[in-house]
């Protein structure tokens, strides 16, 4: 008989009453309320902490891909550039890359610096001669086209120029810009400045600030002449199918070209941009953990106290039969349901806030009266968020395990309390 009065009844883990007696230590009573206020601030860490690192991290992968898919939407993945002799067989060799497999455009362009202007204003652009078919090639241009059209290229002597150039120079489709070249008739007295109005056929819109203000696209054999580059070009630009297999194409690209040329792929024209980047991307990856390992303390710090509150809650339990292995569970739930709710909340806002967050810059922009992410700063005319559900899941899982983590300490603290030391102090 006295064998069973004292024959401990084992419940299956999570039983329950352990789900019970967690769920009533999250709702604090009056005078447990400054636990409840850590509880609260753990929560709201963790959920931020969770929504910011989300919103953060898609916002760097959207400015990566987009800038990534502007600049090589314009500039060549290869840039092909003459050795010992000018490119005056740039036709022969532009048709033997076009042949390579995976090269799906080799456009010969003659590029040079000009001052573009109008009766209002003036600007230093790049001028650009490409081929008319080149050009509709280019889908970044081809297909923003906002004002005129690119038909007959190649027939006239009109050029295209970006938005952003267009408003500054007060110019729309069909008007006339002045093209100032500073090499150009050689006289007597000198070269003197190349000047030739142009009408404007298309005015396109790219999306990058940089381009839509400096670029300007000129018929391939009027750039030769207005630059005294008589059966030559300055380079090829070179479009593969896949960027990211770019040394796979330099040996063919080298082999194909038949002459001595010398090769720049996009990673070297822009190295230093998309490695600065990444580092950015990476250190605030790490500053935000932060936010997150911080809230994960605040549950620690605050189950400590709920464990010390509650000594003589689990005095009673152990003396009722409850197993250390219960009542470390009961705190182990109390402590992860702060950090798997902040999570899914977080994951959840920063979510909704990556799906509009341009509707949501637009808004701040009316509320406070002042430009945020400025075109001219920041390149983009919106702001990206690019959601990598690689990352996104990272994070979660990073947030869940920090939360998990935090409650081991507290609720092995309060399985190991001595009921008879807790009971003698009541």
């Amino acid at each position: 008989m006295d064998e069973t009065m004292t024959e401990t009844v084992q419940t299956a883990p999570f039983a329950p009453f352990e789900w019970m007696l967690s769920a009533r230590y999250l709702r604090a009573r009056r005078k447990e309320g400054f636990i409840s206020v850590i509880a609260g601030f753990s929560f709201l860490g963790i959920m931020l902490g969770v929504a910011t690192l989300i919103i953060v991290m898609a916002v760097m992968n959207g400015f990566r891909k987009e800038l990534l898919d502007k600049i090589l939407g314009l500039n060549g993945h290869i840039l092909v550039q003459p050795l010992e002799s000018p490119l005056t067989d740039w036709k022969d060799v532009a048709d033997r890359l076009s042949q390579v497999q995976g090269i799906r455009l080799a456009a010969p362009v003659v590029d040079g610096q000009a001052l573009a202007s109008s009766p209002w204003n003036a600007s230093g652009v790049l001028v650009r001669g490409i081929r008319s078919d080149d050009l509709n090639n280019l889908t970044s241009i081809a297909k923003n086209i906002k004002q005129g059209s690119l038909e007959g290229f190649d027939d006239g002597q009109g050029v295209a120029i970006g938005r952003r150039l267009a408003d500054q120079l007060s110019l729309h489709a069909g008007d006339s810009i002045t093209l100032v070249a500073p090499k150009g008739a050689v006289t007597p007295m000198g070269t003197t400045p190349r000047i030739k109005p142009y009408k404007i056929v298309a005015v396109f819109e790219i999306g990058m600030s940089e381009y839509d203000l400096g670029f300007v696209f000129m018929p391939l054999a009027e750039a030769q002449a207005y630059f005294n580059r008589s059966n030559d070009v300055t380079s090829i630009e070179v479009f593969t199918t896949n960027p990211d297999r770019i040394v796979q194409f330099r040996q063919a690209v080298t082999e194909a070209a038949g002459r001595p040329v010398f090769l720049v792929d996009w990673r070297q024209r822009n190295s230093t941009f998309f490695n600065a980047l990444q580092v950015e991307r990476n250190v605030m990856f790490l500053i935000l953990t932060m936010i997150v390992l911080v809230a994960a303390l605040n549950i620690v710090s605050g189950l400590i106290m709920l464990v010390k509150d509650k000594g003589s809650d689990i005095a009673i339990l152990r003396t009722m039969g409850a197993s250390q292995g219960s009542i470390m569970r009961i705190f182990l739930i109390t402590g992860a349901s702060i950090g798997v709710v902040g999570t899914l909340v977080g994951f959840f806002v920063g979510l909704v806030i990556c799906l509009n967050i341009e509707s949501i810059r637009q808004f701040l922009s009316w509320l406070t009266a002042t430009e945020l992410f400025s075109p001219e700063l920041y390149f983009l005319s919106k702001l990206p968020a690019e959601i990598d559900i690689g990352e996104t899941a990272a994070v979660v899982i990073m947030a869940l395990t920090l939360s998990f983590l935090a409650t081991l300490y507290p609720s092995w603290r309060a399985a190991r309390l001595d009921p008879v030391e807790a009971l003698r102090y009541e």
